[in-house]
């Protein structure tokens, strides 16, 4: 008796076994009703007011219900509850906000799908992110204080570098102008300016550039840090020079280029270096000197006695 037990246990065993195996295999032949997903907006932010989305393509219509699951998979929110989607590319849009109207936590989140005909439910891997903290910028600096954009090749643009205090994107602006977006949403990194705002060339002068934050989320950061950078393309140390007739005499230039050209009076010529060393004319009187060098001049008064 015994013996006769254990065979139809052993019977059951099998059957059951192999029950179980066909219906495994019969799944895995079976296609999964939805053909692709794509993430079109992954972050919500209460502050930026973004909402993710994700576009899903279904195979064959039926009745479907969404869910949004918390890291426990827990359901925090239903987009759709036995909401009929035809064949093809439909788009869900999660605001960020619970069944109760309260705003979802700081986390990751997925989308999860039971189709009521083909009694499936599949969990959408791509992650959904609610980001509500703001950016903040921890460091920032230039180099060089000063540049002159003039094309010549020589300091023509200035490197800001910052450090942030999560990912995202650098936001540079002189004067309440946007001038720089930076690519990299690195915590630490360095964006170029060339001295241009709206295409244009910026005059000599003293400028503040802020440096601000926004994040993948879209928050802007409230906490920016400003640098001060000084655009010169050629300069002279005095704007008054007195001397006797004839004499030798010296004046500082401060200029990145390689060579300027200079002009006194009736005479002209061309000199390099930062210090521009010239003959004053004999015949008293107030003679102008100019220095230029691609278009950019700076003057001073020569008064010979």
């Amino acid at each position: 008796m015994q013996r006769i037990l254990s065979t139809g246990v052993l019977v059951g065993l099998l059957v059951a076994t192999a029950a179980a195996f066909a219906i495994t295999e019969r799944l895995k032949l079976t296609k999964s009703p939805i053909i692709g997903t794509k993430v079109l907006r992954t972050y919500v932010s209460p502050h930026a007011h973004t909402s993710a989305a994700i576009s899903v393509r279904f195979r064959r219509a039926d009745r479907v219900t969404i869910s949004i699951l918390d890291s426990h998979r827990h359901a925090v929110d239903t987009l759709a509850t036995r909401e009929r989607v035809p064949r093809g590319r439909k788009t869900f849009v999660w605001n960020g906000l619970t069944d109760t109207g309260a705003r979802a936590d700081d986390g990751t989140y997925r989308m999860e799908v039971h189709f009521a005909n083909q009694k499936r439910t599949i969990l959408i891997p791509n992650p959904l992110v609610v980001e509500s903290k703001l950016p903040a910028v921890l460091d920032a600096g230039v180099t060089p204080k000063a540049f002159s954009p003039d094309g010549d090749h020589q300091f023509d643009t200035v490197e800001i570098h910052y450090k942030l205090s999560e990912d995202a994107h650098a936001l540079v602006s002189v004067n309440g102008t946007r001038i720089i977006r930076g690519r990299s949403h690195r915590t630490a990194d360095k964006v170029s300016w060339g001295g241009k705002v709206n295409g244009k060339l910026l005059a000599p002068g003293r400028y503040v550039l802020t440096i601000g934050a926004v994040d993948l989320a879209g928050n802007t950061a409230t906490k920016v840090l400003h640098v001060a950078v000084t655009i010169r393309y050629i300069a002279l140390a005095a704007k008054r020079v007195v001397v006797h007739g004839g004499a030798r005499f010296r004046i500082d230039v401060s200029t990145d280029a390689k060579r300027y050209s200079w002009m006194l009076g009736a005479r002209s010529g061309k000199a390099s270096g930062r210090r521009l060393t010239l003959t004053a004319p004999k015949a008293a009187g107030s003679y102008r000197l100019t220095v230029t060098e691609r278009g950019h001049s700076a003057a001073a008064t020569v008064v010979v006695r």
